[in-house]
């Protein structure tokens, strides 16, 4: 169905957020923290979506943080208010699926994002499931102010606590972020980011026997697990990240072709 966009902010030269309204109906239902959506503009040269993750979902509107990476997401940078967008959604499953009961395990949730990888743990602290969580926020150049920062990471977020580190050390603590995660102080650890910074948390909570969750990127093309083209390799056999994830047990993904164990 499609979206009508009601408002979208450059936030710097590579990543942008879009606001759409879209309405839930009979056919599909509101989304959850950690699905996503291919998404494209209607008046398109391209023929296939972008998989994108939800960012915030309130009633009749989804918030998207998108880094312009190719020829779909360029044509989606370029769009104004009033114009609409293509939206096939949601897809995929939930971090609820995956997180303790919290009346088994009353510490909080970590939450680690790299870059725009936050976007999907900023829905989920929204989506506000009965836990507490910290948030961590890691990017390789900080902001050049605060409005740039508030786009991506809300003001109002409702986090126990927030932590952000940049490589530069413009925004928050200086270094990775993963440095300042002790995975032990938490009931589970969800992560979204590059691969490298998803297997070094991976590697870190494994090590501490914390539960590991992270949401897997791979290029898709049909997003409904048709075509096998985001296929990754488990413990368990290949799994499609669209319809089989995006969110994964870090314990079971082969990283490089090698679990962590």
């Amino acid at each position: 169905m499609n979206g009508e966009i009601i408002n979208i902010t450059i936030i710097n030269k590579e990543n942008f957020r879009l606001d759409v309204i879209w309405h839930e109906n009979e056919k599909s239902a509101a989304p959850k923290a950690g699905q996503f959506f291919m998404i494209k503009p209607k008046r398109t040269s391209v023929f296939l979506g972008r998989p994108i993750g939800v960012a915030l979902w309130r009633p009749d509107t989804i918030t998207f943080l998108i880094a312009k990476i190719g020829r779909g997401t360029a044509e989606l940078a370029s769009m104004r208010a009033g114009e609409e967008v293509e939206l096939i959604g949601p897809q995929g499953n939930a971090w609820a699926d995956f997180l303790p009961d919290e009346k088994n395990d009353p510490k909080p949730i970590a939450l680690i994002g790299g870059g725009l990888g936050i976007a999907p743990l900023n829905a989920l602290v929204c989506e506000a499931p009965g836990h507490t969580f910290d948030l961590y926020a890691g990017f390789k150049t900080g902001f050049n102010s605060l409005e740039e920062r508030d786009a991506v990471l809300w003001p109002d977020i409702g986090a126990r606590n927030v932590i952000i580190a940049s490589e530069d050390g413009k925004t928050g603590q200086k270094g990775l972020i993963l440095d300042f995660l002790e995975p032990e102080k938490y009931a589970a650890v969800c992560a979204c980011g590059t691969l490298a910074m998803m297997k070094a948390v991976a590697k870190k909570c494994i090590s501490k026997g914390v539960p590991c969750f992270i949401s897997m990127e791979s290029r898709m093309a049909c997003g409904v697990g048709a075509c096998l083209g985001c296929t990754i390799k488990t413990v368990n056999g290949n799994r499609r990240c669209c319809a089989d994830g995006p969110i994964f047990k870090a314990e079971e993904v082969m990283f490089n072709g090698g679990n962590l164990q």
